[in-house]
């Protein structure tokens, strides 16, 4: 895995000052590229590409980018893994290419020669994100693989001055926000639409970023940067989507065994293609159902034990360790367990901000760190079990919602809907008198002081559809644009058509959940101490299979994952997985009234939330005496606020400063077109 960066405009470059400037980008992502450095610039074109890189393959300096193709045409900066990329190489030799070393970026090069950029895409299959420049056609082409496991920034910049010269459009692209914030043109303004997007998801989804200049590629996009006289003209291609694919017919019920095989072998073939490495190799294994299947199959393939990683909490109820400790031992990997303690946990929240770069408050960000910190001892590529919920039924809430989208369709859902809508505007006070009653708290499950919540859970009771209801359900703060000043919130995604309820639960939230928040917490976690993740059930023929087995297969006797767990039985016995999903969390509730308290209460200090101007002070106030006095827990609502207080901190120390620029001029110096 590596870091990427670059910047293209419509006027010439300084060759010092620009390669400077794209050698201090490089070093803000030494951390996902500890191994080699490198920048290539066109300063007559107008274009610059930097790269920081982690080998993984082709380990040696015949990998080293950015990196010309053949002909000369095409230069990269590539952040990734092609994993079908010795089968493109034979197609590619066989039409006439030639390649000096082993790497998936001549590889990629060489596709994109033979094929043209969109063509290359729809054929390889990996996770990535990459610039690559057409010296012929003066483009620069950004894209990103098919469902965002690699992240890739881009930035359109005051077009005015940057560091003293005068540059005309540019745009400026990064793996990420801290390599943008390195170019000389950089404004941070932040987007308060955005903020009230991260207040109902506690991310940010893309396009969004929390900043108004500064945009996300999508997943499955590419971004066709063409230069043209003095303008810089945009074009957003989308080389695939999900409910456009189709992996053939799926065997009917009376052939279920046929189906299983299938996944089975699709699956395998996954997990035998993404363990291909020069470095050592590892997985992460919670006992749960997904990663047990993936080191399972990893088990399987190699020629000795695996190398699997856990971490656990002494708190029982957290702790997932000793279900892992049981799947290692009858599967026989070489397992690596570690019990952290309240105080090395609570460590890691000093270095959120920094590490995850853009406000992102799911608290399960702690665990992950901690065990890939854990991995990255032994190994420099883990393969994850990501995914599995989301393209094979999994997660409770798709049951939970369809249930009581049953409930409310058989009621008066015009009635339903003004008592919700009336709710909604009543003040506070008013929602006090009617959560003191004794028939409303028994309602709201006891709680004490159920005003706060009624006004959450009319977004749920006023929904006039599943997908809303869906929202609202995943929502914390609402309706968010009511606690960010001067915030419009966006409108959702229009949600596929033509598919049922679960599938378009399942499909929200691949495009989503699963991109914005557990493939943004993994990767971002995983780099920060320069080790690789793999998601072996986001290759891209298991996901089509998946998504053309009909809902009924997914869900069984109440529960999901019905496939997966007939794939594991073939490897473990169903009592060291059939039990409760645990989930990968942290006691925030308890830290937030006891050993964070402090933190927090800094962070939430009304007379600082009143200066910043961001938030309406006074329903966060009453929210964080409610959790204090124990009468509510409101500790996802409250880290999300605390997560964005700490982002801003960081955001405010020092960037660096010009001198920055000055003290890498002469390293850069040695850089030319020609050396890469």
């Amino acid at each position: 895995m590596c870091g990427i960066g670059g910047v293209v405009r419509t006027s010439p470059m300084t060759d010092e000052r620009s390669s400077a400037q794209l050698l201090s980008m490089a070093q803000a992502l030494a951390h996902r590229g500890p191994d080699d450095e490198g920048v290539w610039l066109d300063a007559a074109a107008g274009i610059g590409l930097c790269h920081r890189r982690l080998s993984i393959i082709d380990i040696s300096p015949l990998g080293h980018q950015p990196m010309r193709s053949a002909s000369g045409r095409f230069v990269i900066t590539y952040n990734g893994e092609i994993y079908n990329f010795r089968e493109l190489r034979a197609q590619l030799a066989a039409a006439g290419h030639s390649f000096r070393g082993t790497s998936d970026t001549e590889v990629l090069l060489a596709g994109i020669e033979e094929w043209g950029v969109i063509g290359a895409l729809r054929r390889i299959v990996g996770m990535f994100a990459f610039g690559v420049w057409d010296q012929r056609e003066r483009t620069l082409w950004l894209a990103r693989d098919r469902f965002g496991e690699k992240p890739l920034y881009y930035a359109q910049l005051d077009t005015s001055v940057s560091d003293g010269e005068r540059s005309g459009p540019q745009i400026a692209f990064a793996s990420e926000l801290k390599a943008l914030y390195r170019h000389g043109a950089w404004k941070g303004d932040v987007d308060r639409n955005a903020l009230a997007l991260f207040l109902r998801h506690g991310f940010i989804p893309a396009p969004h970023t929390i900043f108004k200049a500064v945009r996300k590629v999508l997943p499955g996009h590419t971004l066709e940067v063409r230069v043209k006289g003095n303008e810089l003209s945009v074009r957003e291609h989308r080389y695939w989507q999900l409910t456009d694919s189709a992996a053939g017919p799926v065997p009917d019920r009376a052939d279920i065994p046929a189906l299983l095989d299938r996944v089975h072998d699709e699956l395998l073939g996954a997990v035998r293609r993404q363990m291909v490495a020069d470095v050592p190799v590892g997985a992460f294994l919670s006992g749960g159902i997904d990663s047990s299947l993936v080191v399972a199959m990893m088990q399987q393939v190699s020629s000795r034990p695996v190398r699997t990683f856990t971490i656990g909490f002494e708190r029982e109820e957290f702790n997932e360790a000793p279900h892992a400790r049981r799947v290692a031992t009858h599967l026989g990997t070489q397992h690596t367990e570690h019990i952290v303690s309240a105080a090395e946990t609570l460590e890691v929240i000093p270095r959120l901000a920094r590490i995850y770069d853009e406000p992102f408050a799911d608290s399960s960000q702690i665990p992950t760190l901690l065990v890939c910190g854990l991995a990255r001892r032994e190994v420099t590529v883990a393969l994850t079990g990501d995914a599995g919920d989301e393209l094979f039924g999994g997660y409770s809430r798709y049951l939970e919602a369809l249930g009581k989208w049953q409930k409310m369709r058989t009621g008066l859902p015009a009635l339903r809907s003004r008592a919700a809508r009336a709710l909604g505007v009543m003040p506070l006070w008013a929602l006090d008198v009617i959560g003191s009653s004794a028939w409303v708290a028994s309602r709201m499950r006891g709680q004490r002081k159920v005003s706060d919540r009624i006004r959450e859970r009319t977004q749920v009771w006023g929904a006039r559809s599943l997908p809303e209801l869906y929202r609202a359900m995943l929502s914390f703060w609402q309706p968010p644009a009511r606690y960010v000043i001067g915030a419009t919130e966006l409108q959702p995604p229009a949600h596929a058509a033509g598919i049922d309820g679960l599938a378009h639960m399942m499909y929200a939230d691949m495009c989503e959940y699963l991109p914005d928040d557990i493939l943004v917490k993994v990767d971002r976690a995983a780099m920060s101490v320069s080790l690789e993740t793999r998601v072996p059930l986001l290759d891209v023929g298991v996901a089509e299979l998946a998504w053309s087995i009909p809902t009924h297969v997914h869900v069984k006797d109440g529960r999901g994952k019905w496939v997966l767990r007939q794939l594991l039985a073939r490897y473990l016995p169903r009592e060291l997985f059939e039990r409760p999903k645990q989930g990968f969390a942290v006691p925030i509730a308890g830290w937030l009234r006891h050993e964070l308290k402090d933190w927090a209460a800094e962070l939430l200090d009304p007379a600082r939330l009143r200066r910043e101007s961001y938030f309406e002070v006074e329903p966060i106030q009453r929210r964080w005496r409610q959790h204090l006095s124990g009468a509510m827990n409101w500790s996802s609502h409250l880290w999300q606020i605390l997560m964005f207080e700490s982002w801003l901190d960081e955001l405010r120390a020092p960037l660096p400063h010009r001198s920055t620029i000055a003290s890498v001029q002469t390293a850069s110096r040695e850089l030319s077109p020609a050396g890469v």
